[in-house]
């Protein structure tokens, strides 16, 4: 199996309803240019109606199914973005369809699954057994299972992508994909490498669901069993042949980043491009912000590839981020236990610009003096220097104080 060029010329001609998939936007950011260095142009895929560049492959492949006469019933497993690309796609197409999703997937991709069509499966702790189980249904007989991307037609469809890109920045220089089974870098690398070959193409894992490296130096595709990561869109934990195929051939280049790296860049792009992406989104940004990649003087495309973040784990990712940032902090302040110590103390944070959200009492706590405790404040602050400033006027005011977050 193998994708070309052409192949995915003719998946573009496919679609016909903006409604379904269209050109999504390229804009300029300054503030990220400067971050890198480079002149940057964020791909606004999590603008597609799914939220993501995953209805493209379906679509590209179902529709064809369709025009074809065929009335399977269609089955797929996901993490997410792959069951909506594929239940509006066989919905549209007038196809029933069943997506398997683990059992630890997002509430909102759940229900936006089954807002476009779907019935939902919920089964295993991960994408590995929600897929096993996919297969297994996909093996009665009427039933054609649709891969998130170990299929040529899924490839060539998200390769559509590369096509736009390098007619929205015809000089790009550097174009950064996230990678998860590889089906999005294989299409994407295809189309530009066929395109120019002077265009550089670099992937970007999450650390703990990298599966790339080892597979390009053993040759073969290698599977992480438990991928780890708040990247869940890309947290697939295998490659296939074909796309390391054409990760082999197209690619230049593949690097990994932290979770942390990737809180990080959600929000940046949040703050600085006032976008809202998902883990996998922001990948391509945590890679171009890192020491790995280097764009200097280049004209560069990070692709934001999804916008589908469920609000618990962004809210868990903005927790994390600012408490990377100083702007949260968890004070521990060592008082005499007497009527009065938490007003005076509020009182030296108020003073000093800062917001408290929440004061609990510690009194069971081992190293205490009878008649002691501590009072552990949420505090909210502007940055690393008033930070410092806060925590200072504690200390100047004769208390003992340690952040401990």
């Amino acid at each position: 199996m193998t994708v070309t060029l052409a192949d995915i010329e003719a998946a573009r001609d496919r679609f016909d309803d903006p409604a379904i998939v269209r050109q999504t936007p390229i804009e300029t950011n300054r503030s990220l240019s400067e971050m890198s260095g480079g002149d940057v142009h964020l791909k606004m895929e999590h603008l597609q109606r799914t939220g993501s560049f995953k209805t493209r492959g379906a679509y590209n492949k179902l529709k064809q199914e369709a025009e074809a006469g065929s009335d399977k019933h269609v089955v797929a497993a996901s993490a997410g973005n792959h069951a909506q690309g594929v239940a509006l796609a066989a919905t549209t197409v007038g196809l029933e369809s069943t997506i398997v999703m683990p059992e630890n997937a997002p509430q909102a991709k759940i229900d936006a699954t089954r807002s476009y069509g779907a019935t939902v499966e919920l089964h295993g702790s991960n994408f590995g057994e929600a897929m096993s189980h996919a297969q297994a249904m996909a093996e009665e007989p009427g039933m054609l299972f649709v891969h998130a991307y170990d299929d040529p037609d899924i490839v060539a469809g998200q390769g559509t992508l590369g096509l736009e890109i390098y007619e929205q920045v015809p000089d790009v220089d550097t174009v950064i994909v996230p990678i998860g089974g590889g089906g999005l870098i294989g299409g994407i690398s295809t189309a530009l490498k066929s395109l120019d070959d002077s265009v550089r193409v670099i992937g970007v894992q999450a650390e703990l669901a990298s599966t790339v490296h080892e597979s390009l130096r053993k040759g073969v595709p290698v599977d992480e069993e438990s991928p780890k990561t708040i990247a869940d869109g890309i947290a697939t934990g295998s490659i296939s042949e074909l796309t390391l195929g054409l990760i082999e051939e197209y690619v230049d280049e593949v690097v990994t980043v932290s979770d942390d790296e990737i809180a990080r860049a959600i929000l940046t792009v949040l703050e600085r491009a006032k976008q809202l992406v998902e883990g996998a989104g922001a990948a391509s940004v945590a890679a171009m912000l890192s020491d790995q990649v280097d764009v200097e003087g280049e004209t560069v495309v990070p692709l934001l590839c999804g916008g589908n973040i469920d609000m618990s784990m962004l809210q868990t990712v903005l927790t994390h981020a600012l408490t990377d940032r100083n702007q949260l902090l968890h004070l521990r302040i060592r008082i005499h236990d007497q009527p009065g110590e938490m007003g005076k103390i509020s009182g030296i944070i108020g003073e000093q610009g800062a917001n408290i959200r929440t004061v609990r009492h510690d009194r069971a706590v081992g190293d205490l003096h009878v008649g002691d405790a501590y009072l552990v404040f949420q505090v909210v602050t502007s940055g690393e220097n008033h930070a410092k400033t806060v925590m200072k006027s504690i200390e100047d005011a004769g208390y003992e104080v340690e952040r401990v977050n």
